[in-house]
């Protein structure tokens, strides 16, 4: 493991307890962004292998179980403690599997129908996002789909200071404290964020067909991809 995926393990770590208390207020745009992403998960029965890439505690998991109640989930987090939050989420569910690793370099070895993934992506530099849109590809089964909710990076400086002042404003205009607010910034410094374009000309070059931005509010998306 590198440095500063190191660095994100600890920062994840230091968070877990409060994470999932703190979520609406950082995504001013909350019940969209998690509503659409589940809306785009479709699968060819009522039991689909379902991967979630950098699961942190489990939440875009949970509610894809509210659509498909006998899916095989598998969560993957370099964070042992966000982990730790899932378990407790999905305590007595034995349809789900937890590998706490780094899921850059990990080899998965199940085909999977569905493979999501939120606010996690955006922490890796563009050469593992494409290494890794490689890996989710060849991971999907045929006709598999890929729902990725995270942030992007603005296509112009300007645009993208129009993103950070938005969020910061909306921040700190939600109810957190003082402390949590800067704990938020810390774990801002350690994102590597990419442009939607950038990552829309990557998937369709590995092969993804029928890909979206089927959502976006500032630098919030839901990115859409089908093997």
């Amino acid at each position: 493991m590198d440095f500063e995926r190191s660095d994100v393990k600890v920062k994840f770590n230091e968070n877990s307890g409060q994470y999932d208390g703190q979520r609406k207020k950082l995504i001013p745009c909350f019940d969209d962004f998690y509503s659409i992403a589940i809306s785009l998960a479709e699968a060819n029965d009522n039991n689909p292998n379902v991967l979630d890439v950098g699961a942190g505690t489990g939440l875009l998991s949970f509610l894809i179980l509210k659509k498909f109640p006998n899916a095989n989930l598998t969560l993957i987090d370099i964070s042992e403690k966000m982990l730790e939050v899932a378990k407790v989420r999905f305590k007595g569910n034995l349809n789900v599997t937890y590998i706490n690793d780094d899921y850059t370099n990990y080899k998965f070895n199940e085909k999977y129908d569905v493979i999501i993934s939120s606010l996690s992506i955006h922490h890796l530099t563009e050469d593992e996002k494409k290494q890794l849109y490689r890996n989710i590809y060849a991971c999907l089964n045929e006709n598999g789909v890929f729902i990725n909710a995270d942030q992007v990076l603005g296509e112009t400086p300007f645009i993208e200071s129009l993103y950070k002042r938005d969020w910061k404003y909306k921040v700190e205009n939600s109810g957190l404290s003082k402390e949590e607010i800067l704990s938020a910034y810390e774990r801002v410094k350690l994102d590597k964020m990419s442009t939607l374009d950038d990552q829309i000309n990557w998937l369709k070059g590995i092969g993804f067909t029928d890909v979206d931005c089927v959502y976006k509010y500032f630098n919030f998306v839901v990115i859409y991809g089908r093997k």
